[in-house]
């Protein structure tokens, strides 16, 4: 049998317009958007989610092709439009693939975003050929769960969550906060569709843009994760004055699944910033 055969082409946006993404609310207080990462849905905080709840009306959402939102397929710049559209004007904390989405609404619709909070994350990757590398490496991991031409997939979706939450880049996330349970609600067809469309290789380089916000921006990194420590390093830089990077030490890709007490802190710290300066 032949393998799925998938077109290396740059992801095209989508008619959202009649999309809606799942949102759940809990808390009391001004709002505060959180925005997933890939794999996961919009329960999936730790014990961040608690902490925060404590002082902020939270707005969980479903990131397209996620949880209740699987069914939506958007490419950044339209999940960005989307989240936006969910959560309306308020504080917006992103994780990784939720960093990516904020980072485009907030230079998209800098109106919605009062301040702003990065995880793990980056502006893009700058070169083309290793863009285009992660772009192919992210649509093999989508043919995996969902062959492009009809072949029986290659994984499972338990599978698929099993072998990415067992990469060393997350560390030692505690069971009871990784969110597991929760990662197998989600259908193969709608992670495909996310990593197809809004995955890391498909993100335009943003490094130049990132100095047009104006609203206060944290930027968190796990200490051990060399590689987005030095990205949300540079990202801060990029932003300007208004942008704060902090270190979270001992705690890899998913700082505030290992350590939500220290995280929470330094959120409830830059939130209480005065937005736009």
């Amino acid at each position: 049998m032949m393998p799925p055969r998938h077109v290396d082409q740059e992801p095209s946006g989508h008619d959202s317009s009649d999309a809606v993404l799942h949102v759940e609310w809990s808390g009391t207080g001004p709002p505060l958007v959180l925005s997933h990462g890939f794999t996961q849905t919009g329960r999936v905080w730790g014990g961040l989610a608690g902490l925060l709840a404590t002082d902020h009306r939270l707005a969980l959402v479903d990131l397209p092709g996620h949880g209740g939102s699987a069914a939506v397929r958007a490419d950044l710049p339209t999940g960005a439009r989307l989240l936006g559209e969910a959560g309306g004007r308020a504080d917006y904390l992103g994780y990784s693939m939720g960093a990516r989405f904020c980072l485009h609404l907030a230079l998209a619709r800098p109106d919605l975003v009062d301040r702003l909070v990065l995880v793990s994350a980056t502006a893009g990757i700058d070169d083309p050929l290793e863009r285009r590398a992660r772009r192919r490496s992210d649509q093999d991991l989508a043919d995996r769960l969902d062959p492009v031409e009809g072949a029986p997939p290659r994984e499972t979706v338990e599978e698929f969550v099993g072998r990415w939450m067992g990469n060393p880049l997350f560390g030692d996330v505690p069971p009871e906060s990784d969110g597991r349970s929760e990662r197998l609600r989600n259908d193969a067809a709608g992670l495909a569709s996310s990593l197809r469309l809004a995955g890391t290789g498909t993100q335009e380089p943003l490094w130049d843009e990132a100095a047009a916000l104006a609203m206060p921006v944290l930027v968190v990194s796990g200490g051990r994760d060399a590689k987005f420590a030095a990205l949300g390093r540079r990202l801060a830089e990029a932003i300007g004055p208004n942008a704060t990077h902090v270190v979270v030490e001992g705690t890899d890709h998913a700082p505030h699944l290992q350590q939500p007490e220290v995280v929470a802190a330094a959120v409830r710290s830059h939130l209480s910033r005065d937005a736009w300066g």
